[in-house]
């Protein structure tokens, strides 16, 4: 909390170089990573029915998921406002540009994040509120203001919080923690690291010009490629487990295999015979890999073939 303070008191070193408009504020809401999030949470919904998911909770779930995911990030771009000023990737955002002051981001995040818990709370059910509050409190408070400062093995530990939509879509239609969920949750998890570790070794010279503690920075790159190679393998393990424990079918085995031979590829190119511009094609195929994964989930569920 101090330093959460104490970033509202600095508010006043970021200058106002323009008046902000709807659009600054929509981008502070990191709306492409926003929409993958609301993607898998809707994935989750779908599979925790047998038939089509009621609209009212559909609706109702995935807005209040996405208010307290988008306070979340508006969040991190308070906490993280020098650490942008200082990298090409994230200088022009809102708040490091000086567009949206701190405390009116602030206030945007607070309105977000009060009226998505009371959608969730009031319409679909205590346990969803619960949980995506602790995501919101996982993502902008113990990954933004403490993991990512102190240790490499932030986006490892932190990526919980970036796994759970599967997980809240599934008990905003059940009221309960499955299984199944968790399995979602799971190959989110393990394809977050490789996923972003790409993006850090193509922006090492950023984060170290920041002090970020990031992998790349504090072990180096080859270290880097050979953790990516490493999570992709076990991406790829983690990704067959759905067939194995028949929760999927045929239509989910083909194409996830597919995808995770997409993915090897690139991993091992990345180690192996990188340029210049791999890292960023793995991280780029990496958001591809589990857009597409988490579709043909959702075909999967809804056309249902067996071998």
């Amino acid at each position: 909390m101090a330093k959460l303070v104490s970033f509202i008191a600095s508010s006043s070193s970021v200058s106002s170089r323009a008046r902000a408009s709807w659009r600054d504020y929509y981008e502070m809401t990191k709306p492409k990573v926003l929409m993958l999030l609301l993607l898998t949470a809707l994935v989750g919904m779908c599979l925790a029915s047998p038939g089509w998911v009621d609209w009212r909770v559909l609706t109702i779930g995935l807005v209040g998921i996405g208010m307290l995911a988008s306070s979340a990030a508006v969040i991190n771009h308070v906490v993280d406002h020098r650490i942008d000023s200082q990298m090409a990737r994230t200088f022009n955002r809102p708040v490091a540009k000086g567009k949206v002051t701190i405390p009116n981001a602030l206030y945007f995040a607070l309105t977000l994040g009060v009226v998505g818990f009371l959608l969730l709370a009031l319409y679909i059910n205590m346990l969803t509120a619960m949980l995506t509050l602790a995501g919101l409190v996982g993502y902008a408070v113990v990954y933004t203001m403490f993991l990512k400062r102190a240790t490499p093995q932030n986006i490892v530990i932190g990526g919980l919080a970036g796994a759970a939509p599967p997980l809240l879509g599934w008990t905003a239609v059940t009221g309960e923690i499955h299984a199944h969920a968790l399995l979602l949750v799971l190959i989110i998890f393990t394809w977050t690291p490789p996923h972003f570790w790409a993006l850090a070794i193509h922006r090492e010279k950023d984060y170290a010009k920041a002090k970020v503690p990031m992998l790349p920075v504090t072990h180096g790159v080859e270290f880097t490629k050979t953790s990516v190679l490493g999570y992709t393998v076990l991406l790829c393990l983690v990704c067959l487990l759905p067939y194995l424990v028949a929760m999927t079918g045929i239509i989910y085995l083909v194409g996830s295999s597919v995808l995770n031979a997409g993915f090897m590829y690139y991993a091992w190119k990345l180690k192996f015979a990188a340029d210049c511009d791999t890292a960023m094609q793995t991280f780029k195929f990496s958001i591809l890999h589990l857009m597409v994964l988490f579709v043909v989930l959702l075909v999967d569920h809804y056309v249902p073939l067996s071998l």
